[in-house]
This record gives structure tokens, sequence and C-alpha cells, in this order.
């Protein structure tokens, strides 16, 4: 679990030092769903810049030139490559033709190795999984919506990527993690974070939630390039339903999906300091998989939960030797 952040400013009337409190204050809020590294890409001298350390982003300073007209953020929850080494973590450079471009994505990739073995992709030293989306971008040469079509229907796994390219392009590529995308249309800003609180608790740092703004829908299967003018074009790809990660994909067995749903939280529980055996009493006792989700990000409600169902669970132990039961 990580996080995805960023915004684009193409009517450059936002204030520079608004710009960058948007910036601290999403990449701040964006930390509740992971503190082992952060980084920001941006666009400088025409040249894609990544700024990215092994620390959480509250302990960092964000810092642009006053001409950036986008900044694209990540902060990362550790799954697959030690956060030590730098090139383990978001955003990644990549390079087609004569563009180049930044990638950050929150999710988990399966296949990587597979790819590698199949020789889709080639070896690397960089160990995260993410890596291998940049490398299927790579292999067809060019950055546009056939490329990231190509990308999101190869890889397997749950995610929702974002690009940068030279030319303060975004792209956003939305799978089955969460994205909200915003539009100030007055102050001509989008603005992007992984999940609603993340976006409203950086707005209220800055003031913009005084503002008016719309909610840009992105659904899983579909692909935003919003350039520098502000302008949004979309495509799309064929989003598929994950049957296990070592099986083949299995088209819209939604009962399937959810079991991929627990397995992915039994696995990363213990991330957050949880027991996977308390994962399962919640989800036996009728909680949502995105419901335990949110009180691994807020233990104190994990905590309320299980109180109460094992208060409950000692009052029928108690009935049932009473005779009640």
């Amino acid at each position: 679990m990580c996080a995805l952040f960023g915004w684009l400013d193409y009517k450059q009337i936002v204030p520079y030092n608004v710009l960058k409190k948007l910036t601290q204050a999403l990449a701040n809020a964006a930390e509740e769903r992971g503190t082992d590294a952060a980084g920001i890409s941006y666009i400088k001298d025409g040249k894609v810049t990544i700024y990215k350390r092994p620390k959480p982003a509250h302990k960092m300073k964000f810092n642009f030139p006053e001409e950036t007209r986008a900044v694209m953020g990540h902060t990362r929850l550790t799954t697959q490559g030690n956060q030590k080494l730098n090139y383990n973590n978001h955003p990644f450079y990549g390079e087609t033709g004569s563009t180049s471009w930044s990638l950050a994505h929150n999710g988990v990739l399966w296949n990587d190795r597979e790819l590698r073995k199949n020789k889709l992709i080639p070896d690397t030293h960089i160990e995260t999984d993410s890596y291998a989306a940049c490398q299927l971008i790579e292999s067809q040469q060019k950055l546009d919506f056939d490329s990231l079509k190509y990308m999101a229907e190869t890889v397997e796994g749950n995610f929702t990527f974002t690009m940068l390219d030279d030319k303060n392009s975004l792209y956003i590529v939305k799978g089955s993690n969460p994205m909200c995308l915003i539009h100030f249309e007055a102050l001509g800003i989008y603005i992007y974070a992984s999940t609603e609180s993340i976006m409203k608790n950086a707005l209220k740092k800055v003031g913009f939630h005084k503002f008016a703004y719309e909610r840009v829908e992105t659904d899983e299967g579909d692909i935003l390039c919003i350039n520098k003018n502000g302008e949004i074009t979309r495509a799309e790809f064929e989003p598929k339903l994950y049957r296990s990660k070592y099986a083949a994909w299995y088209d819209y067995d939604y009962s399937t999906y959810f079991n991929i749903q627990e397995e992915i939280l039994l696995a990363y529980c213990s991330m957050y300091g949880v027991d996977s055996s308390d994962v399962e009493l919640l989800l036996e006792w009728g909680y949502t998989c995105d419901e335990v989700e949110e009180m691994l990000i807020d233990t104190n409600l994990l905590h309320e939960a299980l109180r109460d169902i094992k208060f409950m669970c000692g009052e029928a132990v108690h009935e049932e030797c009473c005779g009640v039961l």
C-alpha cells in the first residue's frame, strides 16, 4: 500500500509559495499509506528531475523551480525492494525515443519476475516490482495511449500509475487501486491524491478547501492525459480480475476478486503491526476489505472494533456456560 499525489498548474496563477506548501501538505498527508520512502518528480529546463529519499515525507523538504508546471509524487510502503537502496524508490525514470518521463505506482505487481523470465523485459538492478511497468512502456519505444494500454494489460496485480513527461503532460492509468482527482477551474489547477482523506487533509492545510472544485471521475480501465494547458484526453484498457497470483486471469469473477483482496490484507497487515488473526476475525464478523484497510491506517478504529467483537464473543461464551445458548 503506497500513495500517489501531485498537481498540474495550467494557468500559473497560484503563487509559488502556495504550490510548495501544497506539495508538502499532500506528501505529509500521504504518509498514512507509506512512510518508508517519499519522492517527487518535476520538469526543470525541459528535463525530468527526480528527488526521492528513503525516509518519511515529513522529514523531507520538497523544492522545485518557480516555473514548475506539475509535480508528481509518491510515498512508499515497501513490499519488494529495499527502500534503503534509493534506486528502489519511486518515482522511476523512463525514456522512449526523444521523450523522457517518470513513473509512480500504487499497488503490487505479481508477475514482474515472470516478465523477465519470458524476456518481455530485461534484467535490472532495481528490485522493485513497479519498475516492470517502466520497462514495458520503454519496450514500446513511445509514451502514448497505446503503450500505456499495453503496459496495463500486461502487468498482473493491483495498481494505479501516474506518469509525468518532459512536456509537462500528466498521465493517470487507473486500475483497481484508488484515485481522487479534482479540478479548480478558477485557479487553473488539477490536484490528485490516492484517497479522498489525503486530499481533504492537504486542502485544509493550504486553504484550498474554501474554493469551489469539481471531481474528475476516473474508473478502473481509464487512461487519462492532462496536458500543460489543462486539456484532458482519455483512452481505455481492459481491466481483468485475478483468480490468484499464481493462476490465469479470470474475468469478472467477483467472489474470487474479494478473495484476492483478503489475501492482500492478510499478506501485508504485519507491516502495520497488526496480526493476521485479527484481520481474519474482522472479516469473519462481516467487515469489508475496504473497512479493514481503513482500520490498518487508523489503528484506533481497529482496536475499537476488536474490543467490541471480543466483548461480544465473551458474552456469548458466558451465556453458553450458563446454559442460555
